[in-house]
């Protein structure tokens, strides 16, 4: 049997945990999944969709075709999903990691950052909703020490090592990323 990928398989598992009874196109979305995994992708998203336009307010086929999405770097259509789930579904945390995880992507880190702060106020225990924090609050801190360094008066070398020191760092993480 193919592998879901973790992050679809997380996604499905958090909305089934919460309470999400399964719906009438569980099976659909399980075929979508089992399509994903094999690398059918195209043919996984054309299916959820397809399921959409009779289920159009199903969150759980809504939010794994914006996994997918999201995952084919298909950022706009993405982000209209998770909008409308946190539009619907409000207490969920997931939608709003993932808007995040988004905005961070198109450089948009204040707005990510406080994505993920709604996030984390519903779901304070969300380990990948800290970690994308911890990401964004440092790439917002390099920006003000960028903004820093192109401002600074007089000796600017202890700005520069914290410079270098949160570069060195970010450059780190994103090479364990990998």
């Amino acid at each position: 049997m193919p592998r879901i990928t973790p992050l679809l398989r997380s996604c499905c598992l958090v909305l089934a945990a919460l309470g999400f009874a399964p719906l009438s196109h569980a099976a659909v979305l399980d075929d979508a999944q089992g399509l994903w995994a094999a690398g059918k992708r195209d043919q996984a998203i054309k299916m959820a969709e397809d399921a959409l336009k009779t289920t159009p307010e199903d969150p759980r086929l809504r939010f794994a075709l914006g996994t997918m999405l999201l995952e084919q770097q298909q950022l706009e259509r993405a982000r209209v999903l998770f909008t409308g789930l946190t539009e619907d579904f409000p207490d969920l945390a997931d939608p709003y990691n993932n808007l995040a995880v988004i905005h961070a992507a198109r450089g948009e880190y204040e707005a990510a950052r406080q994505d993920l702060m709604r996030a984390l106020d519903l779901q304070p225990d969300h380990a990948q909703a800290q970690e994308n924090l911890g990401d964004v609050l440092m790439r917002l801190a390099q920006q003000a020490y960028e903004r820093a360094l192109k401002q600074a008066l007089g000796d600017d070398t202890a700005l520069k090592l914290k410079l270098q020191r949160v570069v060195a760092f970010n450059n780190a993480k994103g090479a364990q990323a990998r």
